[in-house]
C-alpha cells in the first residue's frame, strides 16, 4: 500500500516542462550540442566567446540516460553541482548557469533528472538519487573533482537529491539549500511526523550533513513555506548565516541583489577555509578523553579515561600497573594484561579467574561481591585453592561448620581459619 501511495505522490510531485526547452543534436565532428527547441539556436550562441560548455550523456544505475552541462571557469577553485527545481530544465537555467559561473568564479555542473529535458526515463525519487550519483561519479572520474572541492546546490525539489548525496560525503566543502523542503508530505500538509510513503525526507538527512550549510528562502514563498527553510537551518550541524529574502517568492530569488551578494560571500569563505580551520570548528564538538596527570608512568594498556573511583570496586589491579582498573572502562582490559578475564557468558558478566581451571558458579550469588574484598568465597562448589595475591582479606565463611571437604583447613575455601 505504501509503494502505491508513494508512486501516486511522485506523479503529483514532478512537473517536467512539456515540451522540453532544448534538444540534443550531433555536430559534424560527432560531438553533441544543445539547441533551443523553439529556434534551433545553440544555447551558447548568446554567451560570451570564452564560454566552454560540455554536453554530457550519463548512464545511471537505474538504466536511464541523463543530460548534464559542464561549464568550466579557468579561474575557479571550486565546483558547484546544481540540482534544479521542479518545473524547469537545463534550457531554462542555462542563462542562470552563466551568471553563477562568472560571478561566483566556479566551475558549474547542472543536470536534468530522469524524464526532464532530453533525459530518458520517468521522474521519481529513487531515479533522482541515481541521477545525482551518476553526475558525481562523472565529476570524479572525468574532471578530477574531489569532494573537498565540491559544493552541492539544491533548489526546491533539488534539495532532496542534494541532501541524499551530502549525507554520504563527509568531506564536502559546502551545501546550499535554495527554497528547500523538509519533506514532500510537509509541503502539502503541516504534519510533524514522517510517514513511510513520504518522499524526500530531508528532515532526517540534514542531520547527517557535516559541512557548512547555507539556507536561502523567501519570506513570501507560497509554494514551500518559509518554515521549511528555517527548520532545515535549525537542524543543520554546521549552519552558515542564512539568507531570508524579504518579499521573495519561490522562483524569483535570483532577481534580488542580496542573493548573489550572499552567495559570493559564502563561496569566498569556502575557498579560503583551510583544513586546519575546519578541524578547529569540529574539535569543540568532540568528547575526547582527558589525560591523567596523577600517574604519568602508567602503561598505555592501562589508560583509564573514566572519572569513577576504581578503588571502591574491589577489583584486582593490573599486574603491570600499580593503578587499579575500572570495570566500566573498556580500555582497562586490553591485551589480557589484567588479572581477571571478563569473558564469562553464564555468570551475568562475572569474570573467570585466569589461574583457576574452574569458573565461578552461576547459581551462587555470593561467588562475587564488590565493595568488600577481592572475591567473596561463600559458595560450597568453589573448591580451588586460595589465591596468592598480596593484601587480600577474605571474610569468614559462616558455612565452615557445614563444610564436609575432609581436607586440611588451609586448603578449604569454606573454612575460616585462613
Amino acid at each position: 500500500m505504501g509503494c502505491v501511495i508513494s508512486h501516486l505522490a511522485a506523479k503529483f510531485a514532478f512537473f517536467p516542462p512539456s515540451p522540453p526547452t532544448y534538444q540534443i543534436k550531433t555536430r559534424d565532428d560527432g560531438n553533441p550540442i544543445a539547441v533551443y527547441t523553439s529556434s534551433s539556436i545553440p544555447l551558447t550562441a548568446g554567451a560570451d566567446e570564452g564560454c566552454s560548455l560540455d554536453v554530457l550523456s550519463l548512464d545511471t544505475k537505474t538504466g536511464n540516460k541523463i543530460v548534464a552541462f559542464y561549464l568550466k571557469n579557468p579561474y575557479a577553485r571550486l565546483t558547484l553541482l546544481y540540482s534544479h527545481g521542479n518545473a524547469a530544465d537545463l534550457g531554462q537555467l542555462f542563462d542562470l548557469f552563466l551568471q553563477l559561473k562568472a560571478n561566483l568564479r566556479v566551475n558549474l555542473m547542472g543536470y536534468d533528472y530522469s524524464g526532464y529535458g532530453a533525459s530518458t526515463g520517468k521522474p521519481s525519487e529513487s531515479n533522482t538519487y541515481a541521477d545525482i550519483e551518476a553526475v558525481y561519479e562523472c565529476l570524479e572520474t572525468e574532471y578530477g573533482v574531489s569532494q573537498e572541492d565540491l559544493i552541492l546546490y539544491g533548489q526546491s525539489v533539488g534539495s532532496g537529491p542534494t541532501l541524499h548525496l551530502a549525507a554520504k560525503l563527509p568531506r564536502l566543502r559546502g551545501v546550499v539549500l535554495h527554497s528547500g523542503i523538509l519533506s514532500g508530505l510537509r509541503v502539502v500538509c503541516h504534519v510533524k511526523c514522517t510517514l513511510c510513503f513520504d518522499i524526500y525526507k530531508n528532515v532526517n538527512k540534514i542531520r547527517k550533513v557535516k559541512c557548512p550549510t547555507l539556507v536561502i528562502h523567501g519570506t513570501e514563498d507560497d509554494v514551500v513555506n518559509w518554515l521549511h527553510g528555517n527548520g532545515l537551518w535549525k537542524m543543520a550541524k554546521d549552519p552558515y548565516e542564512p539568507l531570508w529574502i524579504k518579499g521573495g517568492g519561490h522562483c524569483n530569488l535570483e532577481l534580488y541583489p542580496d542573493y548573489i551578494r550572499h552567495l559570493c560571500r559564502f563561496i569566498y569563505e569556502m575557498e579560503t577555509t583551510t583544513t586546519k580551520t575546519r578541524l578547529s570548528k569540529i574539535k569543540p564538538t568532540l568528547s575526547l578523553p582527558k589525560k591523567s596527570k596523577s600517574n604519568p608512568e602508567t602503561p598505555s594498556c592501562c589508560t583509564n579515561p573514566c572519572s569513577c573511583c576504581c578503588i571502591k570496586t574491589g577489583l584486582p589491579n593490573c599486574l603491570k600497573c600499580p593503578r587499579p582498573h575500572c570495570p566500566k572502562c573498556a580500555n582497562c582490559f586490553k591485551a589480557n594484561c589484567c588479572l581477571l578475564n571478563w569473558k564469562c557468558g553464564c555468570c551475568s558478566g562475572l569474570p573467570n579467574c585466569l589461574k583457576c581451571p574452574r569458573p565461578h558458579c552461576p547459581k551462587c550469588a555470593n561467588c562475587f561481591k564488590a565493595n568488600c574484598c577481592l572475591l567473596n568465597w561463600k559458595c560450597g562448589c568453589c573448591w580451588w585453592r586460595k589465591p596468592k595475591w598480596p593484601k587480600v582479606k577474605l571474610p569468614k565463611c559462616p558455612a565452615c561448620l557445614r563444610c564436609r571437604c575432609f581436607s586440611c583447613s588451609c586448603n578449604c575455601l569454606n573454612c575460616s581459619c585462613w
